[in-house]
């Protein structure tokens, strides 16, 4: 089997979409992703980190996960290190649940970057909170997605974009050039089938497959 379901630290809520994404597959927690385990009915079976963000009142079967325990001084995050713990297991695939949100806001942009990272090694990752997800986008390889018409989706990049197409969407773009850190492709929405190539550069799709809470 070689599809891991990380559980990290940040935000997350159970959907049927979660729920089919992470079907079948094998599981690690680092630290206190652990707490997500029992929303979600999964048993890990692995629990990585350095074990200072333990959530209160676990149940016995959950405190009981074998455990791969680090110094709270190291050079990887938790999260990084249950990737890579699940790399040696022989994942091919990896969602990345609780990847956004959270007290830490730079776990989260590592995680958004380091999927990025992942992808060009050849390895397939999904980042998601329930709410919205994450897909990175490789230079030469078109993605579609499966977003029900109306769906709000950014594409952000992470280096100046060469020849990104956008079809699919209220507001295509064909072949356009767009500057790291422009605003030109935050907030689309879906309109068909979403389609979205690039020929050079480094980017993220990130969308919200449920409706946005209103503020």
């Amino acid at each position: 089997m070689g599809t891991f379901t990380i559980l990290l630290g940040g935000e997350l809520i159970r959907t049927p979409r979660l729920e089919r994404q992470i079907e079948g597959s094998r599981v690690i927690a680092a630290d206190a992703g652990i707490g997500h385990a029992r929303m979600l009915g999964l048993m890990p079976e692995l629990w990585v980190g350095d074990f200072d963000s333990v959530p209160a009142d676990l149940p016995d079967d959950l405190a009981a996960v074998p455990r791969k325990v680090f110094p709270a001084e190291k050079d990887m995050t938790d999260g990084e290190l249950a990737i890579a713990e699940a790399l040696r297991r022989g994942a091919t695939s990896l969602v990345l649940a609780g990847a956004f949100g959270g007290k830490r806001a730079d776990h989260a942009f590592l995680h958004l970057a380091l999927a990025v990272r992942l992808a060009e090694a050849g390895t397939t990752v999904l980042l998601t909170s329930g709410a919205q997800e994450g897909a990175p986008i490789l230079p030469g390889k078109a993605a579609s997605f499966d977003y029900a018409n109306g769906t709000l989706f950014s594409v952000l990049g992470f280096s100046d974009l060469s020849g990104l197409t956008v079809t699919g969407a209220k507001w295509p773009l064909d072949r356009v050039e767009v500057a790291f850190g422009s605003s030109l492709t935050i907030s689309n929405e879906v309109k068909g089938r979403l389609g979205i190539a690039l020929e050079r550069g480094r980017a993220l799709l990130l969308a919200h497959p449920y409706p946005l809470p209103e503020s």
